[in-house]
This record gives C-alpha cells, structure tokens and sequence, in this order.
C-alpha cells in the first residue's frame, strides 16, 4: 500500500515508476502475442471478404435473373452495343458524326413568330388594331 497525493493506492508502485523514467518490465511473450493477433486480424478479414463476396454473388444471380425475366441488359452491354453502332456508322465517313439536334433548339425565329401569332390571335380586337398599326 502506497500513499501518493493523499491518496492510498496499491498497484500503482510498479506504474509510479514507469512515469518517474523507471525500466520497464517486459513481457517476454508480448512479440509472440502481437503476431498472433495480427494473423487473428488477417483471418478475420479474409473471413468477412469471403463471406461478402458470396452475398454479392448470389445477388447478382438474382440480378441476371430479373434481367432474363424482362429483357433487360447491363449497363455494359448497353455501352458496348452503342459504341459499336457509333463504329458501323462512321466507317465510311472521315468526319465524325454529328450530333442530333433536341427539338426546340433549332430555328428561333420561327417560333418566336408562332408564339406572337397565337398570341396575336387570342387579342380582342381593338388591341390587335394596336400592335397591327406598328
């Protein structure tokens, strides 16, 4: 029993002198012990690995299946298949091929006018006789 600050403690002797630059006590099996936490560590892993890699297995069987039951196909499929219509059209050309234009993109002008004459035509008359003078 030892009293430090005030305090009775029991164990803390061998403690106190690691603190105060004492030696301290090695274990001798303590480098043998890591190691065979480490291989715990390492088993452990490759445990969990193997059993995630069987669940996401056995997901992607259920995948394909969805994917045969509707005729579905996989995003690589899908790639492969457009880059490969992107090839067979531009074999006999030298330039690349163009891209297609979204509707509503193209010609402006001739919506404006579509849109000024639909609004033309729901105008009562005396508002139309307005902007037609102008």
């Amino acid at each position: 029993i030892t009293l430090v600050f005030g305090v009775m403690t029991t164990g803390a002797t061998k403690d106190m002198g690691k603190m105060l630059g004492g030696e301290e006590e090695k274990d001798p099996d303590a480098e043998k012990k890591e190691e065979e936490r480490q291989e715990a560590l390492r088993q452990q892993e490759e445990e969990r690995k193997a059993k995630y890699s069987k669940m996401e297995a056995e997901r992607e069987g259920v995948r394909q299946g969805i994917r045969d039951k509707y005729g579905i196909k996989k995003k690589e499929e899908k790639e492969a298949e457009a880059a490969a219509a992107m090839e067979q059209a531009s074999e006999g050309s030298l330039t690349r091929p163009k891209k297609a234009v979204p509707t509503g993109c193209g010609d402006e002008e001739e919506e404006e006018e579509s849109i000024v004459d639909t609004v033309m035509k729901f105008l009562p008359g005396p508002l139309m006789d307005m902007f037609n003078k102008k």
